[in-house]
């Protein structure tokens, strides 16, 4: 079992996982009982410069944009699961860390509600929020956000932030809700 981190909490991965290379990002959540509706929660991606802008369309991962623009592909989505059905992670990224573009500074893990609006629903309707960092090559599980706030109004959230320092990756539970769905974390970082 890895770290657990808090709300705001920043770690660096070479002082957690020394010489880590590939990661596996896995998000999770459970949905409480509702009208009956369903529930497709998507993550989604934001590789951003400098500037905290994405430097292209392509800089956006989700489920009709599985990877970077990169030649090496350095990061992958695992594709949407449209229930959140069954145990463990619900979607996964892939990320090669040593192959992402230096003018990528920031790695943004975010999770919408698929027709929130239209639906009637919100993150005060999910539980069990999670995100989860493990080293591809063992295995292991280095680090764990569980979101433990409740986001009544809230249709989008960042869970948490992978970004550069001194040449390092460092990890931020971020845990931040946003009215507005998807739209408002694209107006954010374009």
């Amino acid at each position: 079992m890895g770290i657990s981190l808090k709300k705001g909490q920043k770690v660096s991965l070479e002082k957690v996982a020394p010489g880590l290379q590939a990661a596996f990002v896995g998000l999770g959540w459970d949905v409480r009982q509702t009208s009956g509706q369903d529930f497709d929660l998507d993550a989604s991606v934001f590789l951003l410069d400098a500037n905290e802008k994405l430097p292209s369309d392509g800089h956006f991962i989700f489920y009709n944009n599985l990877a970077s623009p990169d030649p090496d592909q350095s990061v992958r989505s695992m594709g949407d699961n449209r229930t959140g059905a069954g145990e463990g992670d619900d979607e996964a990224i892939i990320l090669d860390l040593r192959k992402i573009p230096p003018e990528v500074q920031k790695i943004v893990f975010t999770v919408t509600i698929y027709e929130a609006e239209e639906r009637g629903q919100n993150f005060g309707q999910v539980e069990n929020a999670f995100v989860r960092l493990v080293n591809v090559e063992t295995k292991e599980e280095v680090l764990r956000y569980d979101l433990a706030e409740d986001y009544s109004v809230e249709t989008a959230m960042i869970i948490a932030e992978l970004y550069r320092r001194d040449g390092d990756w460092r990890m931020s539970a971020v845990g931040q809700g946003y009215e507005g769905g998807l739209q408002a974390l694209l107006e954010r970082y374009q």
